[in-house]
């Protein structure tokens, strides 16, 4: 059977979306005829199947880092996910820098103007967690310096660098919303609940069930809106994230200013 150009479908070049899909199915098939160990493949066996079908070794190594910094964090799909947002945002960027440069400019820019402190250094990963105190819990109260603190609020902050060539290297940023959106659902069912108790009183009470219903119907558009204040913080440390990315790749470094007497003060 002939193909485009006339040549038969066997002999037809294929186009990446078609490679993508061939590669994606050779692999799915051998996985499945095969135990775990068949599937495992060297950086540089990936590095010769690459240069064989025509790609760069310059985007295989960008796509490899990518595929390591992935988190371990799993898809939200749920109603509370739509409604309130995400627990996780994450921002990646590749940067002209060494891993332990990076480490070191991000670790002055979130103390300095997160007031967080370092939670665990890894080989290829540094997590941090908000500093506490009641200098810091006035520093982030008032808005000392204008930065926002928008990532103190998570949970967790982490980064991930690798190397992808000897000048540049990836950066992935996570930050952990978790318990603050935890905290804004408990809210807004708690205002929710109390309008239900008054509503409940109020019928007790003899008052006929259209007005005895304002209370309920009052308190659970407030839970609402209570609980999906945490959208707008999402958004803003999804900002935040980005925007460190931003000083990573102008190669920016913190300046040491008024606020290094207070870092002090833990």
């Amino acid at each position: 059977m002939a193909g485009e150009g006339g040549l038969p479908a066997r002999l037809r070049p294929l186009d990446h979306a078609a490679l993508e899909r061939v590669l994606a199915r050779a692999a799915q098939l051998q996985a499945s005829e095969g135990d775990a160990s068949d599937a495992v493949i060297t950086e540089e066996q990936l590095l010769d199947v690459a240069r064989e079908v025509g790609l760069s070794a310059q985007h295989l190594r960008q796509a490899l880092a990518e595929e390591r910094s992935r988190a371990d964090v799993p898809v939200e799909e749920g109603v509370t996910a739509r409604v309130l947002g995400p627990a996780h945002v994450h921002a990646t960027r590749t940067v002209r820098s060494a891993p332990a440069a990076v480490f070191d400019v991000l670790d002055q820019w979130l103390q300095r103007e997160e007031a967080l402190q370092v939670k665990r250094r890894l080989a290829d990963r540094m997590l941090w967690e908000p500093r506490q105190g009641f200098f810091i819990e006035m520093r982030r109260a008032f808005n000392v310096g204008g930065h926002g603190y928008h990532l103190s609020r998570a949970h967790e902050v982490a980064a991930t660098v690798l190397p992808v060539d000897d000048e540049r290297c990836l950066v992935r940023l996570d930050a952990d919303l978790s318990s603050l959106r935890t905290q804004r659902l408990s809210a807004g069912v708690a205002v929710a609940g109390g309008g239900a108790l008054g509503t409940a009183t109020l019928l007790t009470l003899g008052f006929v069930a259209p007005v005895a219903a304002v209370p309920a119907a009052v308190a659970l558009a407030g839970g609402y809106f209570v609980a999906r204040s945490h959208a707008p913080t999402v958004t803003r440390a999804q900002i935040a994230l980005e925007q460190l990315l931003d000083r990573l790749e102008r190669g920016e470094v913190p300046k040491p200013g008024l606020l290094s007497a207070l870092d002090l003060m833990r």
